[in-house]
């Protein structure tokens, strides 16, 4: 068994920290449903302001209210207004994220969703495992990106 992103929040901005509030994370209840996250639900947190890499369990928060709180110890890891990425996993087979087909939520400011894709993981005529990234509202192929300093030969 491998584990795979299931649901990805990308970009969000942290609106709180609450060092004393039990451990968790807190995100507005109808960004939690739309990309897929489950309550509970253990996330991966990546701080793109810092670097700052933390594991923790998503708690709904108010529906339309656009929160992202850090919790008890992950508080210490962000400051409102930082950035971050977050990610939930799943354990299956290849064939498991085929058929799953990810979803992202991408943020501009105040949390606002900017832009919603589909990672499509498939198999190519030959048989060979590939994806594309889906405009999930339009179904138009994202143009692949690479990096300025990546150089192909």
């Amino acid at each position: 068994m491998q584990s795979f992103v299931r649901a990805k929040l990308h970009g969000i901005r942290v609106t709180g920290a609450d060092l004393n509030y039990h451990g968790s994370i807190t995100i507005d209840a109808d960004l939690c449903r739309e990309a897929g996250l489950d309550p509970l639900e253990f996330v991966e947190i990546w701080n793109k302001m810092s670097g700052a890499r933390i594991s923790t369990y998503v708690l709904y928060g108010p529906a339309g209210s656009r929160c992202c709180i850090l919790n008890g110890a992950a508080a210490r890891t962000c400051q409102a207004g930082d950035e971050v990425i977050i990610a939930s996993t799943t354990y299956g087979s290849v064939d498991d994220v085929i058929g799953r087909k990810p979803r992202v939520l991408i943020f501009g400011p105040d949390n606002a969703v900017v832009d919603r894709v589909v990672y499509d993981v498939f198999r190519d005529a030959a048989g060979r495992l590939d994806m594309r990234i889906i405009e999930a509202e339009t179904g138009a192929e994202e143009a692949p990106r690479i990096a300025a300093q990546i150089r192909v030969a």
